[in-house]
Protein backbone atom coordinates (compact mmCIF):
# COMPACT_ATOMS: atom_id res chain seq x y z
CA UNK A 1 0.00 0.00 0.00
CA UNK A 2 2.89 2.36 0.68
CA UNK A 3 3.83 2.43 -3.00
CA UNK A 4 0.29 3.46 -3.99
CA UNK A 5 0.23 6.03 -1.20
CA UNK A 6 3.51 7.45 -2.44
CA UNK A 7 2.36 7.60 -6.04
CA UNK A 8 -1.07 9.15 -5.42
CA UNK A 9 -0.24 11.46 -2.50
CA UNK A 10 2.54 13.60 -1.06
CA UNK A 11 2.86 11.41 2.04
CA UNK A 12 6.61 10.92 2.70
CA UNK A 13 8.45 7.72 3.52
CA UNK A 14 6.73 5.57 0.91
CA UNK A 15 7.98 2.98 -1.58
CA UNK A 16 8.65 3.04 -5.31
CA UNK A 17 5.76 1.80 -7.51
CA UNK A 18 5.81 -1.85 -8.51
CA UNK A 19 3.41 -4.42 -9.97
CA UNK A 20 1.45 -4.58 -6.69
CA UNK A 21 0.81 -0.84 -6.57
CA UNK A 22 -2.41 -0.70 -8.61
CA UNK A 23 -4.28 -3.12 -6.37
CA UNK A 24 -4.05 -0.57 -3.56
CA UNK A 25 -5.40 2.38 -5.54
CA UNK A 26 -9.02 1.93 -4.33
CA UNK A 27 -7.90 1.83 -0.68
CA UNK A 28 -5.72 4.92 -1.02
CA UNK A 29 -8.59 6.65 -2.80
CA UNK A 30 -10.87 5.84 0.14
CA UNK A 31 -8.27 7.20 2.56
CA UNK A 32 -8.03 10.41 0.56
CA UNK A 33 -11.79 10.74 0.53
CA UNK A 34 -11.87 10.09 4.27
CA UNK A 35 -9.31 12.82 4.89
CA UNK A 36 -11.38 15.23 2.82
CA UNK A 37 -14.55 14.25 4.65
CA UNK A 38 -12.90 14.95 8.00
CA UNK A 39 -11.63 18.26 6.65
CA UNK A 40 -15.16 19.12 5.54
CA UNK A 41 -16.70 18.29 8.93
CA UNK A 42 -14.06 20.31 10.79
CA UNK A 43 -14.26 23.31 8.44
CA UNK A 44 -18.05 23.27 8.59
CA UNK A 45 -17.82 24.23 12.27
CA UNK A 46 -16.06 27.46 11.32
CA UNK A 47 -17.13 28.63 7.86
CA UNK A 48 -20.07 28.80 5.47
CA UNK A 49 -20.53 26.07 2.80
CA UNK A 50 -18.88 28.22 0.11
CA UNK A 51 -15.70 28.61 2.17
CA UNK A 52 -15.77 24.97 3.27
CA UNK A 53 -15.86 23.93 -0.39
CA UNK A 54 -12.77 26.02 -1.09
CA UNK A 55 -10.96 24.38 1.83
CA UNK A 56 -11.88 20.86 0.69
CA UNK A 57 -10.77 21.50 -2.90
CA UNK A 58 -7.52 23.07 -1.67
CA UNK A 59 -6.76 20.19 0.71
CA UNK A 60 -7.36 17.69 -2.09
CA UNK A 61 -4.88 19.57 -4.31
CA UNK A 62 -2.36 19.65 -1.47
CA UNK A 63 -2.67 15.95 -0.59
CA UNK A 64 -2.31 14.81 -4.19
CA UNK A 65 0.46 17.27 -5.01
CA UNK A 66 -1.74 18.44 -7.91
CA UNK A 67 -0.55 15.38 -9.86
CA UNK A 68 -3.97 14.78 -11.39
CA UNK A 69 -4.45 18.47 -12.21
CA UNK A 70 -1.20 18.33 -14.15
CA UNK A 71 -2.52 15.24 -15.93
CA UNK A 72 -5.78 17.00 -16.77
CA UNK A 73 -3.89 20.00 -18.14
CA UNK A 74 -1.59 17.88 -20.32
CA UNK A 75 -4.48 15.71 -21.49
CA UNK A 76 -6.53 18.77 -22.46
CA UNK A 77 -3.67 20.19 -24.50
CA UNK A 78 -2.95 16.81 -26.08
CA UNK A 79 -6.40 15.43 -26.86
CA UNK A 80 -8.54 18.45 -27.66
CA UNK A 81 -6.60 20.23 -30.46
CA UNK A 82 -6.42 18.89 -34.03
CA UNK A 83 -2.99 17.23 -34.04
CA UNK A 84 -1.45 13.99 -35.25
CA UNK A 85 -0.63 11.25 -32.75
CA UNK A 86 3.09 11.97 -32.51
CA UNK A 87 2.49 15.66 -31.93
CA UNK A 88 -0.15 14.93 -29.27
CA UNK A 89 2.28 12.76 -27.30
CA UNK A 90 4.97 15.40 -27.64
CA UNK A 91 2.63 18.14 -26.37
CA UNK A 92 1.58 16.00 -23.40
CA UNK A 93 5.20 15.38 -22.44
CA UNK A 94 6.26 19.04 -22.40
CA UNK A 95 5.73 21.11 -19.23
CA UNK A 96 4.16 24.02 -21.12
CA UNK A 97 0.51 24.89 -20.48
CA UNK A 98 -1.64 25.65 -23.52
CA UNK A 99 -4.94 27.38 -24.14
CA UNK A 100 -6.98 24.20 -23.79
CA UNK A 101 -5.56 23.47 -20.34
CA UNK A 102 -6.14 27.08 -19.27
CA UNK A 103 -9.80 26.66 -20.20
CA UNK A 104 -10.49 23.14 -18.91
CA UNK A 105 -8.67 23.10 -15.56
CA UNK A 106 -10.38 26.22 -14.07
CA UNK A 107 -13.78 24.97 -15.22
CA UNK A 108 -13.25 21.57 -13.59
CA UNK A 109 -12.01 23.08 -10.31
CA UNK A 110 -14.90 25.56 -10.31
CA UNK A 111 -17.37 22.74 -10.92
CA UNK A 112 -15.95 20.78 -7.98
CA UNK A 113 -16.23 23.83 -5.73
CA UNK A 114 -19.77 24.57 -6.91
CA UNK A 115 -20.95 21.01 -6.24
CA UNK A 116 -19.47 20.98 -2.74
CA UNK A 117 -20.73 24.50 -1.96
CA UNK A 118 -24.35 23.43 -2.48
CA UNK A 119 -24.17 21.56 0.83
CA UNK A 120 -26.17 18.77 -0.83
CA UNK A 121 -23.28 16.28 -0.92
CA UNK A 122 -22.85 14.13 2.17
CA UNK A 123 -19.22 14.34 3.39
CA UNK A 124 -19.11 10.56 3.77
CA UNK A 125 -19.81 10.22 0.04
CA UNK A 126 -16.34 11.60 -0.67
CA UNK A 127 -14.89 8.29 0.53
CA UNK A 128 -16.87 6.48 -2.17
CA UNK A 129 -16.21 9.05 -4.91
CA UNK A 130 -12.45 9.14 -4.42
CA UNK A 131 -12.23 5.35 -4.08
CA UNK A 132 -14.27 4.84 -7.24
CA UNK A 133 -12.08 7.18 -9.28
CA UNK A 134 -8.89 5.41 -8.20
CA UNK A 135 -10.53 2.04 -8.87
CA UNK A 136 -11.16 3.02 -12.48
CA UNK A 137 -7.64 4.44 -12.76
CA UNK A 138 -6.24 1.10 -11.59
CA UNK A 139 -8.21 -0.97 -14.09
CA UNK A 140 -7.75 1.09 -17.27
CA UNK A 141 -4.34 -0.52 -17.99
CA UNK A 142 -6.02 -3.94 -17.94
CA UNK A 143 -8.34 -2.93 -20.80
CA UNK A 144 -6.40 -0.33 -22.82
CA UNK A 145 -2.79 -0.42 -24.12
CA UNK A 146 -0.20 2.09 -22.97
CA UNK A 147 0.45 4.70 -25.65
CA UNK A 148 4.16 5.23 -24.87
CA UNK A 149 7.08 2.80 -24.84
CA UNK A 150 7.88 4.13 -21.36
CA UNK A 151 6.68 6.74 -18.90
CA UNK A 152 5.81 7.59 -15.29
CA UNK A 153 3.27 4.77 -15.04
CA UNK A 154 5.41 2.10 -16.72
CA UNK A 155 6.83 0.43 -13.56
CA UNK A 156 3.49 -0.92 -12.38
CA UNK A 157 1.21 -1.27 -15.44
CA UNK A 158 1.72 -5.04 -15.60
CA UNK A 159 -0.04 -5.32 -12.24
CA UNK A 160 -3.39 -4.12 -13.59
CA UNK A 161 -6.23 -6.59 -13.07
CA UNK A 162 -9.80 -6.36 -14.35
CA UNK A 163 -11.19 -7.75 -11.11
CA UNK A 164 -10.14 -4.53 -9.38
CA UNK A 165 -13.40 -3.09 -10.75
CA UNK A 166 -15.17 -5.04 -8.02
CA UNK A 167 -14.10 -2.26 -5.67
CA UNK A 168 -16.84 -0.18 -7.31
CA UNK A 169 -19.37 -2.30 -5.40
CA UNK A 170 -18.57 -0.96 -1.89
CA UNK A 171 -18.35 2.54 -3.37
CA UNK A 172 -21.81 2.09 -4.85
CA UNK A 173 -23.20 0.76 -1.59
CA UNK A 174 -21.86 3.76 0.32
CA UNK A 175 -23.23 6.18 -2.26
CA UNK A 176 -26.66 4.58 -2.08
CA UNK A 177 -26.52 4.64 1.73
CA UNK A 178 -25.79 8.38 1.73
CA UNK A 179 -27.78 9.54 -1.31
CA UNK A 180 -30.22 6.71 -2.07
CA UNK A 181 -31.01 6.29 -5.79
CA UNK A 182 -29.06 9.43 -6.65
CA UNK A 183 -25.93 7.71 -5.40
CA UNK A 184 -26.32 4.91 -7.95
CA UNK A 185 -26.94 7.48 -10.68
CA UNK A 186 -23.78 9.35 -9.65
CA UNK A 187 -21.68 6.18 -9.92
CA UNK A 188 -23.02 5.44 -13.39
CA UNK A 189 -22.41 9.04 -14.48
CA UNK A 190 -18.86 8.85 -13.17
CA UNK A 191 -18.06 5.58 -14.95
CA UNK A 192 -19.55 6.86 -18.22
CA UNK A 193 -17.51 10.07 -17.93
CA UNK A 194 -14.32 8.06 -17.37
CA UNK A 195 -15.16 5.83 -20.34
CA UNK A 196 -15.63 8.85 -22.59
CA UNK A 197 -12.21 10.24 -21.64
CA UNK A 198 -10.57 6.86 -22.23
CA UNK A 199 -12.40 6.48 -25.54
CA UNK A 200 -11.13 9.85 -26.70
CA UNK A 201 -7.61 8.85 -25.67
CA UNK A 202 -7.88 5.58 -27.59
CA UNK A 203 -8.97 7.36 -30.74
CA UNK A 204 -6.30 10.06 -30.48
CA UNK A 205 -3.35 8.13 -29.04
CA UNK A 206 -4.18 4.45 -29.67
CA UNK A 207 -4.02 3.98 -25.91
CA UNK A 208 -3.61 5.92 -22.69
CA UNK A 209 -0.85 7.72 -20.81
CA UNK A 210 -0.25 8.55 -17.15
CA UNK A 211 -1.67 12.02 -17.81
CA UNK A 212 -4.88 10.46 -19.09
CA UNK A 213 -5.22 8.47 -15.87
CA UNK A 214 -5.02 11.71 -13.90
CA UNK A 215 -7.58 13.34 -16.17
CA UNK A 216 -9.89 10.37 -15.73
CA UNK A 217 -9.72 10.70 -11.94
CA UNK A 218 -10.59 14.40 -11.93
CA UNK A 219 -13.27 14.11 -14.60
CA UNK A 220 -14.93 11.15 -12.90
CA UNK A 221 -14.89 12.74 -9.44
CA UNK A 222 -16.25 16.02 -10.75
CA UNK A 223 -19.04 14.34 -12.69
CA UNK A 224 -20.03 12.31 -9.62
CA UNK A 225 -20.01 15.37 -7.36
CA UNK A 226 -22.21 17.29 -9.79
CA UNK A 227 -24.61 14.35 -9.96
CA UNK A 228 -24.77 14.11 -6.15
CA UNK A 229 -25.48 17.85 -5.97
CA UNK A 230 -28.51 17.56 -8.24
CA UNK A 231 -31.84 18.54 -6.73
Amino acid sequence: MLSALGFLTVVPGTHRPDERTLRWFPIVGALLGGALALTWVAADEIWTPAVVAVVVVAVDLALTGMLHVDGLADTSDGLLPHLDRARRLEVMRTPDVGAFALAVVPVVLLARWAALATDLVDPLALVAVWSASRTVMATIPAFVPYARPEGLASPFLAGARRWTLLWLIPSGVLLIATHQALGAVALVVGVVTAALVVRRSQRALSGFTGDVLGAVALAMETAMLLALAAR
